[in-house]
């Protein structure tokens, strides 16, 4: 049965000043082709029966932007969303609701490679202050990763200086192994929190070479697979920072290259955003904490209506018909 996709009345917002995290939603609607079944569930826990075939209802956390407004690394006054169409496996699937997570606080796991090099700790400040500048109500986790363990150093709290404070001066061991064994810990510690907004930010080199250094090392590993699929599952949009560390730190092309891939991937499939520039260690955390700035405002909870019901992985894409609109959002989710 085909499902046609129901149309979205334009999306507006509101910008009431220039400070971050200061966006307030203005109107927001939504014109139904089928009627809502329900309250929304994280990747299609829930099922349900219309026009008597099986259907569930699958929600993910997305983010809508102008392509404009993170090349002037600033949010725009109004952004027109327009027709907003959603596929999975390549089929149309029904837009049963779309909704503003704005007012619902943000969970976010800051993790830091412990062998970074030690340029890092001149950009530790902007880290800092970016936490401090979330929206009141905000939760903040610190830890960083060596070894493939991770060692938090403040789990989840609303006391943003006291979460800013424990984010220190890295000067750990080198390690082989990669960050996404710490990565895949970390997401079970969004498990005792209400849903909402979840990401990650990652500062790390990507490289893992416990297995060995070939692409094919570095960029299918177990580890990286298990982090995004745990990731997916429990909504968390991994924004990954690439930074040198002790493998990675005399600019060697090819492994730089194996693991800002392996970061990219690790971003794309989870909804966030990976960032780099060239093999150097970054000059500033500034450019990409603001554009990460813009990507967490604009977070949206989508929900629509699957005709899939095999189990297993099912790809998804979210677009829309405006053409200077950017969707960013998980490549896709495993269903059990």
């Amino acid at each position: 049965m085909h499902h046609k996709v129901c149309h979205l009345v334009p999306i507006y917002y509101y910008l009431e000043s220039f400070r971050p995290f200061s966006m307030r939603l203005l109107a927001f609607s939504l014109g139904f082709s089928l009627v809502l079944i329900g309250a929304a569930v994280s990747f299609g826990q829930k099922t349900a029966e219309t026009n008597k075939q099986n259907v569930r209802t699958v929600t993910i956390p997305i983010s809508i932007f102008s392509k404009s407004e993170l090349k002037q690394d600033q949010m725009q006054e109004f952004v027109q969303v327009d027709r907003l169409i959603v596929k999975e496996d390549k089929d149309e699937q029904s837009v049963l609701s779309i909704r503003s997570v704005e007012t619902t606080p943000l969970s976010l796991a800051v993790l830091l490679q412990e062998d970074l090099s030690q340029e890092i700790n001149l950009q530790l400040k902007d880290l800092r202050d970016f936490v401090q500048t979330l929206p009141r109500g905000s939760r903040v986790m610190v830890a960083y990763v060596h070894g493939g363990s991770l060692r938090v150093r403040q789990r989840f709290t609303d006391n943003l200086l006291k979460a800013s404070e424990a984010i220190r001066i890295i000067g750990g061991t080198p390690s082989s192994n990669g960050p996404y064994e710490g990565v895949e810990e970390a997401t079970n510690y969004f498990d005792a929190l209400p849903t909402g907004r979840r990401a990650i930010i990652l500062i790390s080199d990507g490289l893992d070479a416990s297995r060995g250094v070939s692409a094919s090392d570095t960029l299918s590993s177990p580890d990286m697979d298990r982090a995004i699929l745990k990731s997916q599952r429990r909504g968390i949009a991994v924004y990954s920072i690439w930074s040198p560390a002790s493998l990675t730190k005399d600019s060697n092309s090819t492994l730089v290259g194996f693991g800002q891939s392996a970061l990219a991937k690790l971003s794309d499939e989870t909804g966030g955003r990976s960032f780099y520039q060239g093999s150097i260690p970054p000059v500033s955390l500034i450019p990409y904490l603001r554009d990460l700035i813009i990507l967490l405002e604009r977070q949206f909870a989508l929900t629509y209506l699957s005709t899939h019901m095999k189990k297993g992985y099912h790809r998804v894409e979210v677009s829309s018909t405006n053409p200077d609109i950017r969707i960013e959002h998980p490549k896709g989710y495993y269903y059990r």
